[in-house]
């Protein structure tokens, strides 16, 4: 995976070519960290403790897929307006994007299934998207912890593929893999069909 652009708007988005998987999740749930991890690349996407960061739409791509690190949602210290900016080009971009296969949706793990988390996945549902989500921060967890807490998200989302997850501890890693291959290839052959 190399980084391809930040895009601020539509206009900037990379030519739709090959399937494209989103990265979605609320502000600091580790949303960086699980995509370098997942793409074994230190610091392909930035990190940081302050959330809110992700201010455009980041692309990354491979010969054969392409992700898609979306602004964080939620807690962010930004002023309402840039706020709204972002929720048009997040709706814009998973409404449109023909190329889109599926939404990987960070969580932590301590803390899954907040109300915009809920929101999204009512929301992408109704446009068709299909959703692998990833309860991030496990390790800050005990194992029975985890359990309860990946039972909890598989009871209430059962459409969607969960998993837990610690780019810390490496947990996880290859399963992501597995569920982002199995969303690219499930894209229709052709898109908008």
């Amino acid at each position: 995976m190399r980084f391809v652009c930040s895009a601020p708007n539509a206009r900037a988005f990379p030519a739709p070519d090959i399937a494209e998987i989103a990265f979605a999740g609320r502000s600091n749930a580790g949303k960086s960290s699980a995509l370098n991890a997942i793409c074994a690349r230190t610091g392909l996407a930035r990190t940081s403790k302050t959330p809110g960061r992700t201010q455009a739409i980041n692309f990354f791509t491979s010969d054969c897929l392409q992700f898609a690190d979306l602004p964080g949602y939620g807690f962010a210290r930004v002023p309402p307006a840039v706020k709204a900016q972002w929720q048009t080009l997040i709706e814009g971009y998973l409404s449109n994007r023909e190329t889109l296969a599926g939404v990987v949706l960070i969580m932590d793990a301590r803390r899954p299934l907040m109300a915009f988390d809920r929101q999204l996945i009512d929301w992408g549902t109704q446009v068709g998207l299909a959703f692998h989500l990833v309860l991030t921060k496990a390790d800050k967890l005990s194992r029975n912890q985890q359990i309860k807490a990946l039972r909890a998200v598989e009871r209430e989302m059962p459409d969607a593929t969960a998993q837990l997850f610690s780019a810390l501890k490496r947990l996880g890693v290859d399963e992501a893999r597995e569920a982002i291959a199995t969303l690219a290839n499930e894209l229709p052959a052709e898109p908008g069909l």
